[in-house]
């Protein structure tokens, strides 16, 4: 029985200027059941939120369509909070605004098409209606 969700884990550069950038992990997640997005994780120490609790908080999660990430690995793509493109070399950017600030990330593109890969042979392209649930989706936004 196939797993009904993909997770990969794979370092990104933060860019901070022309000449700066820092590594940092994030997790990227699909799930079946939610077959028209992914979702990009990053550790709570780079939140701009103050931490709480014991543990120091909690992860920042980005959330967008999976087809603007696979969109974006060939041209640039993306309206809004969330823009990805072709970079130099063998990397992707992914823009992330937020009212705080924009944050430019560059992945390799070849862990991006992995992932993909994995997320299109547990759903496949254009059979994403075959695995919505309305009814949880209308409950979960009346909440």
């Amino acid at each position: 029985m196939r797993s009904a969700a993909v997770e990969q884990v794979v370092q990104a550069r933060l860019i901070l200027s022309g000449r700066v950038s820092t590594g940092l992990p994030a997790a990227l997640r699909y799930r079946a059941e939610d077959p028209l997005a992914v979702r990009m994780a990053f550790p709570a120490a780079y939140s701009l939120d103050e931490p709480t609790g014991l543990d120091g908080g909690t992860e920042v999660v980005w959330t967008f369509a999976r087809q603007l990430l696979a969109e974006g690995l060939e041209v640039p793509a993306g309206i809004g909070d969330v823009h990805v493109r072709p970079a130099r070399g063998p990397h992707t950017a992914v823009e992330l605004r937020a009212a705080e600030g924009v944050a430019l990330l560059a992945f390799e593109t070849a862990e991006l098409r992995r992932f993909l890969r994995a997320c299109f042979r547990l759903v496949p392209e254009d059979h994403e209606h075959l695995y919505l649930d309305a009814d949880r989706a209308l409950a979960e936004l009346l909440g």
